[in-house]
C-alpha cells in the first residue's frame, strides 16, 4: 500500500486516541482523517458494521453455489412404512392415469397443435417426465411437486457433471411444475458457471421475489452485480446478505471490504479527471508550511521593499508578504502571485526561489507533475537550494517512491549537511516505513543542529510513543511545555497522547491551553485541531454529542474546509443514527480530498452510508434487526 496521502512531511503526532489499552499507534498529523478514521475501523469492526450498517459480504465468482442434493431436500424425511409406500405407490399410478387421460382429451380439443407432445408419465424410477406450459396445467398439485423434486434431482446431476446446459433446461421444467427460490438458485448457479451474468441476476431476482432473505441469492446476485460493474447493487445485496447472517461471516465482511474499495477507486478515477485543482484548508495548509523552519528572505525582497507589482519581482514580493501575514494567511492568492511572478519572468537570481514557491503550491493543489517539474527546475538554477531537494523527497515520498525520496535528501546532505530540515523531514520518511530507531536518530540531529524548531521536539515525542517508550515520551513532552510554553501545538499534541492513554482531564487541559493560545497567536485563521480533538475527548468521556458536535461545528465555522472536522462531525452524527445528516458531511469530506488515496477513503464511507439507507428503504425489517444490535461507541 502506498504511503498515506499527506501534505508532504508535516508533524506526525498521534491523532485519533486509541481505545484503552489498544496498542497505540502514531498517525501522522498531517495525514488525512481518513487514517484516523480507519484506524478506528479496524479496532471496531463490529461496531462500524452495527451503527454504519456496513455490512458487506462477497462470495467471489468462485463461491460454492447452493445445490440441494437428495438428503437436503424435503424427501429426506424418515422413511415410510410399507402400507404406506404401497398407498403411495397406488395414488400415484391413478394420478399418472388421470394426467394421461387429461394429456389426451387437451389433444383432441385442439387440433391445430400438431406437435408430438409426449404425456407427461413416469413408467420407472429412474425416466424423466416431459413438462412443457402445457401439459404441466394438466397435472395435479401432487403430482408437479413430485415431478419438480425428481427434475431437480436430474438437475442437480447435470450440474455436478458440468453440463451446464442441460441443467439449466431441467431446473427449467422443475420451476415450471412449482416455482421454488432453490430452484431459480441453482439455476442461477448455472448461468454463473457460464458467464452469464444477468441471467444471474434475473434468476436470483426471481428467487429473492418468493423468499427475500435467501442469503446465497443475495450473494449470487451481488456477486454478478459485481461482474457487471453495478456496484451500489452489488454493496446493497452483501449489506443485506450481512445483516441477515448477523455479521458472523469473517470473508463476507472482508469481500464488502473489497467491494467499497473497488466502487471507490472506480469511481475516484472519474472524478478526478474531471476535478479541478485547488488548495486544502488552511489548517492543511499551514501545517504544512510550518513543517520547514523559517528562513531570511532574500535580500532585495524585505517586506517594505518597494517593486512594481507588474513585474515578476514585485508579484514574487506580494506572494511571501501576503504568506506571511499576520491576519488569516490568502493562501490562493499567494499561489496566483507566485504562478505570475514567473509567466511575467526577469527573476534574475530569484528565478530558483520562485520555482520553489510555485511547486510547493502546486504540489498542495494535487499537480504533481507540473510540481515536481518546478522543484526540479529550480535544483538546476541552483543546486544549492536544499529545501527544493527536500519538498521533491517529501513528494515522492507522498507518490510512493521511498528510493527517489532516500536519493534526494542524500543530494540535500552532500550540498549542507548542517541543514537541520534535511534530517527532520528524512525522519519522516523513516517513520512512515516503521523505521522509528532511525526517526528517532534523524529528530534528534535536527534538535542538535537547532533546538528552536519545535515540530523536531514533538515528533521525537511521538516516535518514542510510537516505540513504547512511554515514560521517555511524556518527559519529551514535558520539557516542551517548559521550554515552548506559549506555543499552542505543545498542549495539542501532548493532549493527544494523554488522550490515547485515557487521561481525560489532563487531555482536555492541555486542549484547552492550545485553543486559548490559538485564539491569542492568531484570532482571525487559528488552527482547529486543538477544538476537534477536545470535541474527541468530551465524546470519549461523557458520551456528549451536543457539546462534541458544537465545537465541530466552531472549527468548520473557522475553516470550512477541514477535512478532519468534517470527517468527525460525520462519524458523531452516525453514532446517533443520523444517516442522512452523517451522508452529506462524508460527501462533503469527498469533495475536500486533495489525492486519490484520500478520495477513495471518502468515497468509501460516503457509499457505506448511503447503503445503510438503502437498506433502511428497501429492507425495513432488517434495519430494525441492525438497529436492535448493540452499537459500540466511537473511539
Amino acid at each position: 500500500m502506498a504511503p498515506p496521502s499527506l501534505p508532504p512531511s508535516v508533524p506526525i503526532p498521534v491523532t485519533t486516541p486509541l481505545p484503552p489499552h489498544a496498542t497505540p499507534v502514531s498517525v501522522p498529523a498531517d495525514s488525512s482523517v481518513w487514517d484516523r478514521i480507519s484506524t478506528w475501523v479496524s479496532e471496531n469492526k463490529a461496531v462500524v458494521y452495527t451503527i454504519a450498517g456496513v455490512a458487506v459480504v462477497v462470495t467471489t465468482a468462485g463461491a460454492v453455489y447452493y445445490i440441494r442434493n437428495s438428503s437436503q431436500s424435503a424427501d429426506s424425511a424418515p422413511r415410510p412404512s410399507k402400507k404406506e409406500r404401497r398407498k403411495r405407490k397406488q395414488l400415484e399410478k391413478e394420478a399418472e392415469a388421470e394426467a394421461s387421460a387429461a394429456v389426451e382429451a387437451a389433444k383432441k380439443a385442439e387440433p391445430v397443435q400438431t406437435s408430438s407432445t409426449k404425456a407427461a408419465t413416469v413408467e420407472s424410477a429412474d425416466e424423466l417426465p416431459e413438462i412443457d406450459e402445457t401439459t404441466v396445467q394438466q397435472l395435479s398439485e401432487q403430482l408437479r411437486k413430485e415431478y419438480a423434486a425428481k427434475l431437480k434431482e436430474a438437475g442437480n446431476k447435470a450440474y455436478k457433471a458440468n453440463d451446464h446446459t442441460k441443467a439449466i433446461e431441467l431446473y427449467t421444467k422443475a420451476i415450471l411444475c412449482k416455482p421454488d427460490p432453490v430452484y431459480y438458485s441453482n439455476r442461477a448457479a448455472c448461468h454463473n458457471a457460464k458467464g452469464d451474468w444477468q441471467g444471474v441476476v434475473d434468476d436470483s431476482t426471481a428467487a429473492l421475489n418468493l423468499d427475500p432473505q435467501y442469503i446465497k441469492a443475495l450473494n449470487r446476485r451481488a456477486g454478478a452485480y459485481d461482474k457487471l460493474s453495478m456496484y451500489s447493487e452489488a454493496l446493497l445485496d452483501y449489506t443485506a446478505s450481512c445483516i441477515i447472517d448477523g455479521f458472523k461471516n469473517q470473508t463476507s465482511a472482508e469481500s464488502v471490504e473489497r467491494l467499497l474499495k473497488k466502487f471507490a477507486e472506480t469511481k475516484a478515477k472519474e472524478i478526478l479527471a474531471d476535478k479541478p485543482a485547488r488548495l486544502p484548508s488552511p489548517t492543511f495548509v499551514t501545517n504544512y508550511l510550518q513543517s520547514f523552519r523559517a528562513k531570511p528572505r532574500p535580500a532585495g525582497l524585505e517586506e517594505t521593499a518597494e517593486i512594481p507589482d507588474d513585474t515578476g519581482k514585485g508579484q514574487l514580493l506580494v506572494g511571501l508578504n501576503l504568506l506571511e501575514s499576520k491576519a488569516s494567511p490568502a493562501y490562493d492568492d499567494a499561489a496566483a502571485a507566485f504562478e505570475k511572478a514567473l509567466e511575467l519572468g526577469d527573476l534574475g537570481d530569484y528565478e530558483a526561489l520562485a520555482y520553489n514557491l510555485r511547486g510547493t503550491f502546486r504540489c498542495l493543489q494535487g499537480k504533481h507533475e507540473e510540481a515536481l517539474a518546478d522543484l526540479t527546475k529550480s535544483i538546476e538554477l541552483d543546486e544549492t537550494m536544499t529545501q527544493s531537494y527536500i519538498k521533491r523527497a517529501s513528494m515522492n515520498l507522498e507518490l510512493g517512491f521511498p528510493d527517489k525520496a532516500e536519493e534526494d535528501f542524500t543530494k540535500a546532505v552532500a550540498q549542507n549537511s548542517a541543514d537541520p530540515d534535511i534530517y527532520y523531514h528524512r525522519a519522516q520518511l523513516h517513520f512512515i516505513k516503521g523505521e522509528f530507531a532511525e526517526a528517532q536518530k534523524d529528530y534528534q540531529k535536527s534538535i542538535d543542529l537547532d533546538g528552536d524548531f519545535i515540530f523536531s521536539h514533538i515528533q521525537l515525542g511521538v516516535t518514542q510513543y510510537k516505540m513504547g517508550s512511554i515514560a521517555s515520551s511524556m518527559a519529551t513532552f514535558r520539557r516542551c511545555v517548559k521550554n515552548f510554553p506559549n506555543t499552542p501545538d505543545v498542549y495539542n499534541y501532548y493532549g493527544e497522547l494523554l488522550l490515547d492513554q485515557g487521561n481525560f482531564p489532563d487531555a482536555i487541559d492541555k486542549f484547552d491551553k492550545a485553543i486559548e493560545l490559538e485564539k491569542a497567536n492568531k484570532p482571525v485563521g487559528m488552527n482547529v485541531l486543538p477544538l476537534i480533538n477536545k470535541s474527541l475527548a468530551i465524546f470519549q468521556r461523557d458520551q456528549d454529542f451536543a457539546e462534541a458536535e458544537k465545537l465541530c461545528e466552531k472549527a468548520l465555522i473557522i475553516d470550512p474546509d477541514c477535512d478532519i472536522a468534517v470527517a468527525t462531525m460525520a462519524q458523531l452524527l452516525l453514532q446517533q443514527g443520523k444517516v442522512t445528516e452523517a451522508l452529506k458531511y462524508f460527501e462533503r469530506a469527498a469533495g475536500l480530498a486533495r489525492t486519490e488515496g484520500e478520495l477513495v477513503n471518502a468515497l468509501s464511507y460516503a457509499e457505506a452510508t448511503r447503503t445503510q439507507l438503502q437498506v433502511q428503504e428497501k429492507y425495513p425489517e432488517l434495519a430494525s434487526k441492525l438497529q436492535g444490535m448493540t452499537p459500540g461507541g466511537m473511539r
